[in-house]
């Protein structure tokens, strides 16, 4: 059975009286290249190029799949991964999807809204301690959220059990995502993914390689997570765990406040987070412009701002 023929998809929908739910932002992939380089690069862990991977995941590592559809991509999964865990939120697509991975003994799928559930707890419970890779085809309208779930799952301090996430998004987004400081791009995610991890974008992926074909061109991306947490990003960083959470914490907060405002100077944009003497003085310990705004800012910067913030910047 091919999952990514039109007529196969179509048949599918229409005997088990489904069709593409625009309230879940369902679009199925009907170029079986996609879903196939799509495994593959979450499975090797770079992009694989169309004629998918040649080899699987090193041994041991898991997959976590965000909204399976019809299963074209789980099983692309179930043949690179030790084993593989779907969740599905639309229960209409349960039943099909023991048909279309009946074979597939190493998949697991389960009828839940991954925003309600807590990603520690279903790891542990699927996957023990083994690593876990995320793939997904996200719907557009709640990429954001989904991501920034995985991400704030984990402490700043601890080691994320998931190595990396490779989905499919619209293309704007996908260059939000991946986007250098001080672009017109970088916003407010872009910095909060840095203080997680690296994002890459692999390659695009046209409308007509979805049905129903969406109205923008799609991209993936994968964010490569910092194996030891932030440690392994920055330096100079509390060696007390909970010191360290708190130092984090307070550049999300930053990032959150200057991107709020992004008009404004960054002595103006953080006064509701620190004075705005304190603000500039960090700003000058560091080499940077007092009147520079956030979007020229690193997530690195945010981090610098922040310990100089809270005192723990030994060049204060």
């Amino acid at each position: 059975m091919n999952l990514c023929n039109l007529s196969t998809v179509r048949e599918l929908l229409d005997r088990y009286g489904l069709a593409p739910r625009k309230g879940f932002g369902q679009n199925f992939l009907i170029n079986p290249d996609v879903p196939a380089r799509i495994a593959g690069s979450s499975a090797l862990g770079f992009d694989c190029g169309w004629g998918g991977a040649d080899s699987t995941a090193p041994e041991g590592v898991c997959a976590l799949e965000i909204g399976p559809g019809i299963g074209a991509m789980t099983r692309e999964l179930s043949g690179l991964f030790e084993k593989v865990l779907a969740v599905e939120i639309d229960r209409g697509l349960i039943p099909l999807l023991s048909e279309t991975l009946e074979d597939c003994d190493n998949v697991t799928v389960i009828n839940e809204d991954f925003m309600n559930l807590s990603l520690k707890d279903l790891l542990r419970e699927n996957f023990g301690d083994s690593p876990v890779r995320i793939c997904a085809n996200l719907p557009y309208y709640i990429t954001s959220p989904i991501l920034m779930a995985v991400l704030e799952a984990y402490k700043p301090s601890e080691r994320p059990q998931v190595e990396s996430i490779t989905v499919l998004v619209q293309n704007e987004v996908a260059d939000r995502l991946c986007a250098e400081a001080g672009s017109n791009e970088y916003g407010s995610i872009t910095a909060a993914v840095n203080l997680c991890g690296e994002a890459k974008k692999l390659f695009t992926v046209p409308a007509g390689c979805f049905y129903p074909a969406p109205k923008v061109t799609s991209a993936v991306v994968q964010i490569t997570l910092y194996k030891n947490g932030v440690r392994a990003a920055f330096d100079s960083l509390p060696e007390d765990d909970g010191e360290l959470d708190k130092l984090i914490a307070l550049a999300k907060r930053l990032i959150a406040a200057a991107f709020a405002q992004r008009r404004k100077t960054l002595t103006n944009a953080l006064s509701s987070v620190s004075p705005k003497e304190k603000t500039e003085a960090a700003l000058e310990a560091l080499g940077l412009r007092t009147d520079i705004r956030g979007e020229k800012l690193s997530a690195k910067d945010f981090v610098a701002i922040a310990k100089y913030i809270r005192g723990d910047d030994n060049d204060k």
